[in-house]
């Protein structure tokens, strides 16, 4: 769903002409909307083919299937993220942040405004109405989520950041917070167990309590 007016403009060639260029991108590239008319199979009849991918400075990337730490984590901090946000907060697995006219990320974790959460069309949410981003970390991930997609949520004004990473078998946890005045995020903390933080709200959480 459109959230900000934008779309095909005149002259924009279908998603049918985009496709004859794969695997390659067409010539005119794709662009963040291109996301919502992706048809369900792939080029060659491929099933839930562009189920899973992101839009990453104008490159479609498919994401892996995920190991076991990676859905428990995605699963237990929504859970208890949930559990203790404020009314006007929500958060949310797994769903696209538009980050610009060729950047469309998806998150494992948002937390979003209530009003925009209440809004079950969505299928992204601007930055404005993101208050945290969450990434949980995976082998094929890893330069994204460390390099990558801070640099652009940072970017585009999200003011709060976790990294989460599997540490010998334990979650860890990388806190950041934007600046203001250099526009990039700085490392408050780094969490082993259990941690609080005061922002975006009060938030208490015990990594070794999250539900297996």
């Amino acid at each position: 769903m459109n959230t900000d007016g934008s779309g095909e403009g005149p002259g924009m060639p279908d998603m049918t002409s985009a496709l004859e260029y794969w695997p390659s991108p067409p010539p005119w590239g794709w662009v963040a909307d291109d996301l919502d008319r992706l048809p369900s199979e792939g080029p060659n009849g491929e099933p839930d083919f562009f189920k899973h991918v992101e839009l990453i400075d104008g490159a479609l990337l498919f994401m892996s299937p995920q190991k076991r730490f990676h859905e428990r984590m995605i699963r237990g901090l929504t859970n208890r993220l949930n559990a203790i946000s404020p009314p006007d907060l929500v958060a949310v697995q797994q769903m696209d942040v538009k980050l610009g006219h060729r950047t469309r990320p998806c998150p494992d974790v948002v937390i979003i405004d209530a009003q925009a959460a209440d809004d079950d069309d969505r299928t992204y949410y601007l930055p404005a109405e993101v208050r945290l981003a969450v990434e949980v970390v995976s082998p094929e991930s890893e330069e994204r989520d460390r390099k990558v997609k801070p640099l652009r949520y940072a970017e585009a004004g999200i003011p709060h950041f976790w990294r989460v990473e599997q540490g010998e078998g334990t979650p860890v946890v990388y806190v950041y917070e934007l600046d203001p005045a250099t526009g990039v995020y700085a490392l408050t903390g780094i969490h082993h167990g259990a941690f609080q933080v005061r922002v975006p709200f009060e938030i208490s959480i015990d990594l070794g309590d999250l539900p297996r």
